[in-house]
């Protein structure tokens, strides 16, 4: 298959809103992939199967090489010199990929070295969001949706479920299982507005605590620690590797969150605790787990078992003191307490679960509700204007943008300075310039990288952006490195937070 049809439909998907044709493009294109589906689907997605393979946005942009007049480029081809640069090291290696690089981009036309510079950059956002591209593959293997969904659920692998759905169909689909060492889609949580509107039938209330979300896979000895992103952080979280293989079950898989705390017990700031994810991180600096579910317990599976079940299995498997604080079942006075407790102890609110609910991995749905006394939304940062007065030379007020749930480029919703520190504005004026779409006398327009957390007294209509909404009296909390634009808050969660009309 030639690049340039890949070219195409990612050019046809970004052209339009509906969520219909983009179906219908990308699995037009799926149909005809054949061997080369999991390439594709890669390429479609902005994930190749290589990952990052060692060349920066300086090397591309630093290439200048005059495009190819027609297209004869193959997927095949683009892959196997991915797959050469990725292998390239040692001395001499970038010269190698800039070599290789080279040669890939003077055999592309215009249209393909724009689009292999974003792929490579990881800033292709022409719409192929995983939701859209599961509906795409279920349509182009003529398979239940659902089966899909599923089989990408327990596998995380976006390329293998589309590979699987087309060469195989539901049986191959049906195959798939949790496996101890690979992550599964984080189940994540609603906004909610109140206690009493959450504390709807049989419930648990959770502390919602100010860490990092981590998956811990536990086969004897063997362990392994994930992000909410499936990023693998084992060797930078040693304590908690050490602490995970003295857990009572033999093999398990958990749901949690880690986070660094003073002496006092309250939590350190979130940056702190992600400072710890890195390849260099500061161990003195030590993290302590919270587990909140269980969806393995030695050699059961439990993702389809209610949060009961699980609930019971979780304090089987790591005992009582590593469960996330909370009450089971409370009646209205000890939830309210349960909140108390946990804003007391400087966390966030709490996140209010169905004890019926099943794991829905991947999926953001009503059945777990996290209700918090600030309203916050993790918002992209499409620009950040020059500072004046004290500001003069720093990067400052921020526009911000919510993610299109079709797929589109983020909708702008609004600006803010308020809430950056002079240690912020310092970062934002160094960070930012490395994302740099364009700039004007004004701004830096960035590509769609960066996720902050804003808090917000409320949304109000407006005219005045293209979403039709505008937050009000928005102040920035903090940046989310755990989090990328795919997973920002829609402008529908935007809207949904508009005053319902009296009257």
């Amino acid at each position: 298959m030639l690049l340039a049809d890949v070219v195409r439909t990612s050019a046809a998907v970004s052209a339009t809103r509906s969520r219909l044709a983009k179906v219908e493009a990308l699995s037009g294109l799926l149909r005809r992939a054949g061997d080369h589906v999991r390439t594709v689907v890669g390429f479609l997605a902005g994930t190749p199967r290589q990952g990052r393979i060692g060349a920066g946005w300086r090397t591309l942009v630093e290439l200048d090489v005059k495009p190819a007049d027609t297209p004869s480029l193959t997927v095949e081809r683009v892959d196997q010199v991915f797959d050469e640069v990725a292998r390239t090291s040692g001395k001499g290696s970038a010269q190698r990929r800039t070599e290789l690089l080279g040669t890939l981009f003077g055999a592309a036309t215009v249209a393909e070295q724009r689009f292999l510079m974003h792929l490579l950059t990881g800033e292709l956002r022409q719409g192929a969001l995983e939701g859209v591209m599961l509906d795409a593959v279920a349509a182009a293997a003529e398979v239940d949706k659902e089966a899909v969904r599923r089989a990408f659920m327990l596998s995380g692998r976006l390329a293998a479920t589309a590979e699987a759905a087309l060469h195989g169909g539901t049986e191959a689909l049906a195959r798939f299982g949790l496996e101890i060492g690979r992550p599964i889609r984080p189940m994540l949580a609603s906004p909610g507005d109140t206690l009493d509107e959450a504390l709807t039938g049989s419930v648990v209330v959770e502390y919602k605590l100010d860490g990092a979300r981590i998956q811990v896979h536990k086969d004897g000895p063997d362990v392994h620690i994930f992000t909410r992103t499936l990023r693998e952080i084992t060797k930078s979280v040693p304590e908690l590797v050490e602490l995970v293989r003295n857990l009572p079950a033999e093999r398990t898989v958990l749901d949690g969150e880690t986070l660094a705390l003073n002496d006092d017990g309250r939590p350190r700031p979130f940056q702190e605790t992600m400072s710890r994810f890195g390849a260099t991180s500061e161990r003195e600096l030590l993290l302590h787990p919270y587990f909140f579910d269980c969806v393995h317990l030695d050699g059961q599976d439990l993702v389809d078992a209610p949060l009961r079940e699980r609930n019971a299995a979780l304090h089987k498997a790591v005992g009582d003191a590593l469960v996330i604080p909370g009450a089971l079942e409370p009646t209205r006075e000890e939830a309210e307490a349960v909140l108390a407790r946990a804003l007391d102890q400087g966390h966030e609110g709490v996140v209010v679960k169905e004890l019926d609910s099943t794991y829905q991995a991947g999926r953001r749905g009503k059945a777990w509700r996290k209700i918090k006394p600030v309203h916050t939304l993790d918002l992209v940062v499409l620009a950040a204007e020059w500072g004046h007065g004290r500001r003069t030379g720093y990067l400052s007020n921020l526009h911000l943008g919510a993610r299109d749930p079709d797929g589109g480029p983020p909708i702008m919703v609004g600006k803010t300075f308020k809430g950056l520190t002079d240690e912020l504005l310092a970062w934002q004026t160094q960070e930012f310039p490395k994302y740099e779409d364009h700039r004007s006398d004004w701004a830096v327009h960035l590509r769609p990288h960066l996720v902050v957390e804003i808090a917000l007294d409320g949304v109000q209509v407006s005219s005045r952006y293209p979403g039709g909404v505008a937050l009000r009296f928005a102040r920035v909390v903090r940046y989310r490195p755990d989090k990328e634009p795919p997973e920002a808050d829609t402008i529908d969660t935007v809207r949904a937070m508009l005053p319902t009309p009296t009257a």
